[in-house]
Order: C-alpha cells, then structure tokens, then sequence
C-alpha cells in the first residue's frame, strides 16, 4: 500500500518510523511519503492561508497549495495517471480528517486496508478552503473523516491514528496474524477481555483462576463472559441484541 500525507508539519510523522509500522516501511510493505505543503507556496513566506470569506475568526487553508501538491501526488499514483478520468471505484482515495466528517470506526480500517493507495490531507487553523475537496471529489474519491467528537489543532495526530489502524491490518505487518482477531471491534464487535501474565499473583492480586486451570473450554468461556460484561459497562451501545439478554458475571468468580 502506497500512503501519501500532506502537512505543514511533515516531523509529526516521524512516528511512523517506530516499532511495528517502521519495520513494515523498511519490508516494503508500506510506502509511506511525507510532503510539506509550503512546499507548494512559491511566495516570500510560504504562505498557506489567507483569511475568511465573509468574515470570522482564525485562517483558512488556500485552494492553490493544495492543488498543486495533489496534483503532483494523483499524477504519480500507481493506481492510474492524472489526466485518466476517475469514477468512484477507481484512483487514489483522499482522505481529509476533519470533526465534521463521518466517523473512523474498525470496520472502516478493514474497508480502506482494501486500497491500494491511500492520501492523507491534514488541514490547520480553520480548516481548508472548500473548493478544494469539492475539485477532488468531482475527479476521484475524497472522504472527510472524524476519529471523535472533538477538536484537534491539526489533522496530524488524526491521520496518524488512522494510518496505524489501517496498515496494522495489511497481511505481514503484525507478526501473528491471530493476534488481531480477538482485539477490542474486530469479529463481533466486542471489546477485548482483560489479559494477564506472569507471575499469578502480584501485589496481593492473584490471576483469575480460571487462566491457570489449563481447561481451555472454560477459558474460552471466561473469555467471552469477559467481553460481554467490559462491552455492557463500558460500551453498552456495541453490544449485538442478540447477547444483551446474557447473564451477567457467569464466570465473573470462577
């Protein structure tokens, strides 16, 4: 998978370089390219904001960077060249974080693990100028997505977010695979169960005794209850209608 982001603050991507997806850049697994937006603002001071039409507070992003620095991005997209006309199944899918846009969710980081080539756009102050996603969106797909109800400063920290929760799931980035099909959202939508290691007790708080019985029927069991009960305190709104009616705590004391 080829990922483009564009920033002014390219150096907030330098965690991409750590750890699971670091290992996954230098595999060839993923390609990841930073570009620096001011790179497309050929005045004196680089200039890539302008005040509001209409009048309000803060700045708004300039259409021309962004038209520039996208252009040279889709025209190397291995996908299809620039001048081919998109549809909405085909091309590089860009993707802009914003509050205002539809909400990140695990079953959205499966969807997009599917693309071949994904663009981030990480706008600042008060967000990019709207002439820039409508262009886009009329050549190829573009996607305005939330990671919460709340606001950032920049769409750095949402991108990256969303990047680690996409690239972990393409095929040879996380060591065992199995790993990923038990994890909090994935398969039924259940947050995880509490996990435990050595030693069995610690602090006068032993390990559930159920972990250390070696019957793995029950622990499947204990697992599972584990997963309903977390997801009916915590998330109540996850939980599948299906399971809502189940007892609580069955093998909370075993």
């Amino acid at each position: 998978m080829r990922i483009d982001v564009v920033s002014i603050f390219p150096g907030y991507f330098d965690a991409l370089e750590l750890s699971l997806l670091g290992k996954a850049k230098q595999k060839g697994l993923i390609d990841v390219r930073v570009h620096d937006l001011r790179d497309a603002a050929h005045d004196r001071h680089r200039t890539v904001d302008d005040t509001p039409t209409g009048g309000g507070a803060g700045m708004v992003m300039k259409p021309e960077p962004w038209g520039e620095m996208l252009d040279g991005i889709l025209a190397e997209s291995p996908d299809e060249p620039a001048e081919t006309p998109r549809s909405e199944a085909h091309g590089p899918l860009i993707i802009f974080p914003s509050p205002a846009g539809e909400v990140f969710t695990q079953r959205m980081a499966r969807e997009l693990a599917q693309e071949q080539h994904l663009v981030f756009g990480c706008g600042r102050y008060e967000g990019i100028d709207q002439r820039v996603f409508d262009e886009y969106a009329e050549r190829g797909r573009v996607r305005l997505v939330s990671i919460g109800d709340y606001v950032l400063n920049g769409g750095e920290v949402a991108a990256i977010a969303m990047i680690e929760a996409i690239a972990r799931l393409l095929p040879g980035v996380v060591g065992n695979p199995e790993s990923l099909v038990e994890e909090s959202h994935e398969e039924d939508g259940l947050l995880e169960y509490p996990s435990y290691t050595k030693p069995a007790e610690w602090r006068g708080r032993e390990v559930p005794s159920v972990l250390l019985s070696g019957n793995h029927a029950a622990i499947d069991a204990w697992r599972r209850e584990q997963r309903i009960e977390r997801t009916r305190r915590v998330r109540p709104e996850l939980l599948p209608r299906e399971l809502r009616g189940e007892s609580r705590g069955r093998h909370a004391a075993e």
